[in-house]
């Protein structure tokens, strides 16, 4: 579905369905005057459209034989400066750190201010004081449509593309696979990366795209320099949770010492779904399941393929207005 675009110089089309939309149509117009302020409307920008080819150039539609193109590059840039510039239009600095304090980082808070949970995780990433985030946009089986990876987490792979053995135990996987009434979930992660042991907790959220296409959005934070910056022996609680999980098979409670540590840096940090992902039993992830630490291991998600063409629909809008 095309939710709108910018025909150059200063024109904006948009879905009679955004119109009825308040959330999704203020980002989108907040988009189209960045590019217009930042680029003059030169018209170098991608339409904004729901679904479509993973891995598609924004221009045609098409996939690249040999990967991105110089053309593809521009594209993701202008879409990145336009997003960020939307999001601070929406949300300043200041004042939406504020806001962010007083609603303890929940990002149901952002129904009071009409904007999708998808700017208000990406917003918080930016105007936090913690600067350790990460950020997930994913569609089933386990395609990343956006990454921001802000306290350095490692990704299930190298690049945005779909490969055969993602760890199906991360939340924002997990979470693609679960009933259409899904509610909100927190949740503490022991990521082993090969000889480390890392500890997240992300808030993910199971909703739909414009067209009704579920995915799942999440957001979370490295907990390791918060608990470094209480004095606490940060690796000693990370152990504590790995070996509790890894005792019962992957998942388990964590330690009341290690839970106490996080609740404290919970409060520090005035984010509240680290507390509430504490009454759930943390998890044991991985990078790849290939290399699962699990017993038994876990199975690999299975890949799918999406496809779908915006240049069509917006050649036909093109043409309909001129014959109008």
């Amino acid at each position: 579905m095309v939710r709108s675009f910018f025909e150059s110089p200063s024109t904006v089309y948009v879905n009679r369905e955004l119109q009825e939309d308040t959330a999704r149509l203020k980002f989108d117009l907040a988009s189209h005057l960045a590019h217009k302020v930042l680029h003059g409307g030169d018209g170098l920008k991608s339409p904004h459209a729901t679904g479509g080819e993973m891995g598609g150039s924004p221009d045609d539609g098409h996939q690249s034989p040999g990967g991105m193109d110089t053309q593809d590059v521009l594209y993701a840039w202008r879409d990145f400066e336009c997003s960020f510039f939307a999001g601070a239009l929406l949300c300043p600095k200041r004042p939406f750190r504020r806001f962010l304090t007083r609603e303890s980082y929940r990002v149901d808070a952002g129904r009071k201010l009409e904007l999708t949970p998808a700017v208000i995780m990406r917003r918080m990433t930016a105007v936090s004081p913690y600067r350790y985030w990460h950020f997930f946009d994913a569609y089933p089986p386990g395609f990343l449509r956006a990454v921001y990876r802000g306290n350095g987490i490692p990704l299930p792979w190298g690049n945005m593309a779909m490969v055969t053995d993602p760890c199906p135990r991360w939340a924002v996987f997990r979470m693609l696979d679960q009933h259409r009434g899904a509610s909100p979930a927190s949740q503490i992660s022991v990521l082993q990366d090969g000889d480390r042991s890392l500890l997240y907790c992300c808030h993910s959220v199971r909703t739909k795209d414009m067209a009704g296409n579920f995915h799942v959005l999440s957001v979370g934070v490295d907990l390791v320099p918060a608990l470094e910056s209480q004095g606490l022996d940060a690796e000693a609680v990370v152990q504590s949770v790995a070996q509790a999980c890894r005792r019962h098979g992957g998942q388990a409670p964590a330690p009341p010492a290690a839970a106490k540590a996080m609740k404290a840096v919970s409060k520090v940090l005035n984010i509240a779904w680290i507390a509430d992902a504490l009454e759930s039993a943390a998890s044991v992830i991985c990078p790849r399941s290939t290399a699962c630490p699990r017993t038994p291991t876990c199975a690999a998600m299975k890949s799918a393929s999406r496809a779908a063409d915006i240049s069509e629909v917006r050649q036909e809008i093109l043409e309909q207005e001129s014959r109008e």
